[in-house]
């Protein structure tokens, strides 16, 4: 499974505002920095996930973002289904976008597997919260490791 760069970029948001102390929030530039991402790009990743209802944003000297729920509650497949737009049930992994899928999907034992995987991906994302992520007995100020 290829995510988008916003859904990268958000995974990142929500694991600094999970590592931020309880109700301290986290910046747009605070992340930025971090992470070496523009600012702007950052702003409109948060803007989503305030949306989503999955953060929170402040204005102000003080202002910034925090999570509206425990990190222990908010799982990574939470955070990665506001930017990955769902696949079409019937649709297939191996077909382009906007090409149709092929007469013998259903006897197809490649599709099968792809499906399967793809699913046991999304339960795996499912079942880790963002207190895991981070690893809630390790918070540290400096930034995870991030592997790209």
């Amino acid at each position: 499974m290829n995510f988008r760069k916003g859904t990268r970029y958000a995974l990142y948001a929500a694991m600094e505002m999970a590592r931020s102390e309880e109700g301290r929030p986290v910046t747009a530039a605070q992340v930025a920095a971090v992470y070496g991402i523009a600012t702007a790009v950052l702003s409109k990743v948060f803007q989503q996930l305030v949306r989503a209802g999955l953060a929170a944003g402040t204005r102000g000297v003080k202002g910034g973002y925090v999570l509206t729920k425990p990190p222990a509650r908010l799982t990574v497949l939470d955070v990665i289904e506001v930017f990955e737009p769902p696949r079409r049930p019937d649709g297939c992994l191996l077909a382009d976008h906007d090409e149709p899928d092929c007469a013998k999907a259903d006897a197809c034992r490649l599709r099968r597997l792809l499906d399967e995987v793809e699913e046991t991906a999304r339960c795996t994302y499912a079942s880790v919260t963002l207190d895991t992520l981070v690893g809630a007995r390790g918070r540290t100020d400096e930034a995870l490791p991030v592997i790209s």
